[in-house]
C-alpha cells in the first residue's frame, strides 16, 4: 500500500511539473524564438527592404560585392570562413581572406568558393596584401584574428593602407581589442567604419571608467567625438543598438536563448555585404546594420526552431537563403 501511495505521489509531482514549470518554460522559448523583429525607426526597414542590388545579365562578375576577410590563426580557423562564406551567401560575388601561412590551408578545405591568402604573417605582408586591397569593395578585419603584438602591427598597417586606398571598414573581434588599445588609429577616417563590439567588448573601447548606467549613445560620445563622424557602433546584445554620435536605434525580436558560436563572424560578413549595397545607394552605414541584424535574429529562430539546444552557427547559415528571399530579394 505504501509503494502505491508513493507511486500515486510521484506520478503527481510529475503533472505538476510539466503543467506549471516545463511547458511553460517551452512555450516561452518557443516565442522567444519565433518573435518578429522591431526596430525603432521606420526608415531602414523601408530601406533594406529595397537594399539587395537587382540581378542582371549586364553586370559583370564582382560588382555586387568584393569583400576582403581579415583574420585566422592557428586557434580559430572557423571564424573568418563563416564571415566570408556568409558574404558570399547574401550575394557578394567575390571573397577573399587574408590569413597567416598555417590557417590558409585549413580554410582553403572548408570551401572552394573563398580565395584564401596565407599573407598576414608574412615578412612582407603588406607588400603582398597591397595589389589586392584596390579590388576591395569593404574589409571586414578582425575575425579569429589573435592578439600577438606582430599582428596588431600589421593590422594597423592594413588600416593605414586601406585609409590610402578609401576602402570602408568592418571591424569585430580581435580587431575591436586593437582598437581599444589605439583609437586613433580610426581617428578621421575617410569613409565609413563600423565596429561591432559585444557588451565586453563596448565597455573596452568606450572605457572603463565610463558610467555603465548610461543609455549606450552616451557612454560612446567621447569616443565618437575622438574618433570622427565617419564611425557607427552596432552594440550586439539582447538588443541590437546601433550608436552614432548623438543617435541611437535600437532593434529587437527574433533569435532564441541559444547563442551560437561564430554568429557574430556570420554577421560580420552579411554586414560586409550590406555595407557595400548600402554605399551604392548613398544610404547610411546604419541600413547595412539593421539588415545584417534582422538576418542574423531571423536565421538564429529558425534555426532554433528546428533543432533547439543543438543548433550552432552552420544551421543558421543554411537558413541564410530563405530568410534572405523572405525580407531582402527584390520583387520583379
Amino acid at each position: 500500500m505504501a509503494k502505491v501511495l508513493f507511486f500515486n505521489f510521484l506520478l503527481k509531482q510529475r503533472d505538476f511539473k510539466l503543467k506549471h514549470i516545463i511547458w511553460p518554460a517551452i512555450r516561452k522559448v518557443t516565442s522567444t524564438a519565433m518573435s518578429s523583429v522591431t526596430v525603432s525607426d521606420n526608415d531602414l526597414i523601408t530601406k533594406s527592404q529595397n537594399l539587395a542590388p537587382q540581378l542582371s545579365d549586364g553586370k559583370h562578375k564582382g560588382q555586387a560585392g568584393r569583400i576582403g576577410v581579415f583574420g585566422g590563426s592557428i586557434e580559430f580557423t572557423g571564424a573568418p570562413y563563416f564571415s566570408s562564406i556568409a558574404a558570399l551567401k547574401v550575394g557578394a560575388d567575390l571573397s577573399y581572406v587574408f590569413t597567416i601561412k598555417d590557417a590558409a590551408f585549413v580554410i582553403k578545405s572548408y570551401s572552394p568558393e573563398l580565395m584564401v591568402l596565407p599573407f598576414l604573417d608574412d615578412p612582407d605582408a603588406i607588400k603582398k596584401i597591397n595589389p589586392w586591397i584596390d579590388r576591395l569593395h569593404v574589409a571586414l578585419l578582425g575575425p579569429g584574428l589573435g592578439r600577438l603584438e606582430a599582428t596588431q602591427k600589421v593590422f594597423e598597417e592594413i588600416i593605414d593602407l586601406c585609409r590610402i586606398k578609401n576602402i570602408p571598414l568592418l571591424i569585430d573581434a580581435d580587431g575591436l581589442f586593437f582598437i581599444a588599445q589605439n583609437p586613433d588609429i580610426i581617428k578621421d577616417y575617410p569613409r565609413p567604419v563600423i565596429l561591432t563590439p559585444n557588451k565586453m567588448e563596448f565597455r573596452r573601447i568606450v572605457g572603463e571608467s565610463v558610467n555603465g548606467l548610461l543609455p549606450k549613445v552616451d557612454q560612446a560620445k567621447q569616443f565618437l567625438e575622438r574618433v570622427g563622424p565617419n564611425v557607427t557602433i552596432f552594440c550586439k546584445d539582447a538588443v541590437d543598438e546601433i550608436v552614432t554620435l548623438g543617435k541611437s536605434i535600437q532593434i529587437s525580436g527574433g533569435g532564441s536563448g541559444r547563442r551560437c558560436g561564430g554568429q557574430g563572424d556570420m554577421l560580420g560578413g552579411t554586414m560586409s555585404t550590406f555595407l557595400v549595397w548600402a554605399l551604392e545607394k548613398n544610404w547610411q552605414p546604419a541600413v547595412a546594420c539593421y539588415a545584417a541584424s534582422k538576418l542574423t535574429r531571423d536565421c538564429n529562430s529558425k534555426g532554433f526552431a528546428k533543432y533547439g539546444r543543438s543548433m550552432v552557427v552552420t544551421d543558421m547559415i543554411h537558413e541564410l537563403p530563405g530568410v534572405f528571399r523572405e525580407n531582402f530579394e527584390l520583387k520583379e
